[in-house]
């Protein structure tokens, strides 16, 4: 992943656009290694991280809207948009909804695999719309500048759709890996006590 993050910066399309879709990946790196040893995660968790880096930072490199992934995506399924933005926001939901799920099952702050996927859900769409706010944000700040980091691609319906994919995601997530995250976790509590 740190090498990626390297390549990516080496020559990106638009470095404000880079600088601003890598910060996740630079602010969660450090945190990663930090906590490692008093609070590691599951190996389930790294890897998801391990993803949804990969992602920013190759939209990083070429800005969502001009992803060469996207593209072939886009010719492939005859979309008429390069559609690497609703990958990443997918992945917006996805991962958040895991982390928050193991944040709140290994602490113990939820009752019930309903309310907690319901609260998971909730924290991955807090995210989102977060994210879209820093977006909006962005594009008062640097007017036109921001054009490349927004991605919109003239879709006036873009800020719903991204957070209709991270609900996607969320969703997705939780009914996808929460056994296989649970054994996981399992495996974590014994490893620690044992």
């Amino acid at each position: 992943m740190l090498a990626a993050l390297v390549v990516s910066g080496v020559k990106p399309y638009d470095r404000a656009t880079w600088w601003l879709e890598v910060a996740p990946v630079l602010i969660a790196l450090p945190i990663l290694v930090a906590t490692h040893q008093r609070y590691p995660l599951t190996g389930l968790l790294y890897f998801l991280i391990a993803v949804h880096a990969l992602v920013l930072i190759y939209g990083g490199a070429y800005t969502y809207a001009r992803a060469p992934l996207g593209f072939w995506l886009q010719d492939a399924l005859g979309f008429e948009r390069n559609p690497y933005d609703r990958i990443g926001h997918f992945m917006q939901g996805f991962v958040p909804a895991m982390i928050a799920r193991e944040i709140l099952v290994r602490g113990g702050f939820v009752n019930g695999r309903r309310m907690l996927a319901f609260v998971c859900v909730c924290i991955a769409l807090a995210v989102s719309a977060f994210y879209e706010l820093i977006e909006w944000w962005a594009a008062l700040l640097f007017g036109q500048g921001a054009h490349e980091f927004l991605g919109t691609q003239g879709d006036p319906w873009d800020t719903q759709a991204d957070m209709f994919f991270a609900l996607v995601g969320a969703s997705a997530s939780l009914f996808l890996l929460s056994r296989l995250h649970d054994r996981q976790i399992e495996r974590l509590r014994s490893a620690s006590t044992g």
